[in-house]
């Protein structure tokens, strides 16, 4: 089971090494991973998705919270949430195929962000399943390039994560 884990640590050099050794060193596999300033410039908010079960995640957040850089854990998935990923596409884009990969993208609610003589790149803001999808759609448009920012989330409601 997909899992999204946010982390509050501290903003210095070696956290980020510190909490991707811990996964290393158990065995444990970091699907996706985030990590930018909080609005306390002392502070990161990481945010990585993994898999496992109940007892497997409840080990990796135990063993986060033992890190000397880590001030909160919290585990999105137990609770109400959103996240979002970024992607950014570049496909081939000639001819007909034009107006098809447009329409495509304005399904997916997707932004052409740069357009070349026979390439287009499209930023698409979404849950995994929706790029997934979007990328399905495509269909035989040959893809040159995906990158993708990683999942980011937050709990709805009245609950942060502050100190």
């Amino acid at each position: 089971m997909k899992r999204i884990i946010s982390v509050l640590m501290e903003n210095e050099p070696g956290a980020l090494s510190r909490v991707v050794g811990l996964f290393a060193q158990r065995g444990y596999n970091i699907d996706t991973l985030t990590v930018a300033p909080t609005e306390d410039n002392t502070l990161s908010r990481l945010t990585l998705t993994t898999q496992g079960n109940d007892q497997v995640i409840e080990q990796i957040t135990k063993q986060l919270h033992k890190l000397i850089d880590v001030v909160k854990v919290n585990d999105l998935t137990n609770g109400s949430h959103l996240e979002r990923e970024l992607m950014l596409i570049k496909v081939r884009a000639k001819g007909e195929e034009r107006a098809e990969i447009q329409r495509c993208a304005d399904i997916f609610r997707g932004q052409i962000v740069d357009v070349g003589a026979g390439v287009y790149t499209i930023q698409l803001v979404g849950d995994s399943t929706k790029l997934d999808a979007f990328i399905d759609a495509l269909g035989d448009t040959r893809i040159l390039e995906v990158v993708r920012s990683g999942i980011s989330g937050i709990a709805r409601g009245e609950k942060s994560m502050r100190l």
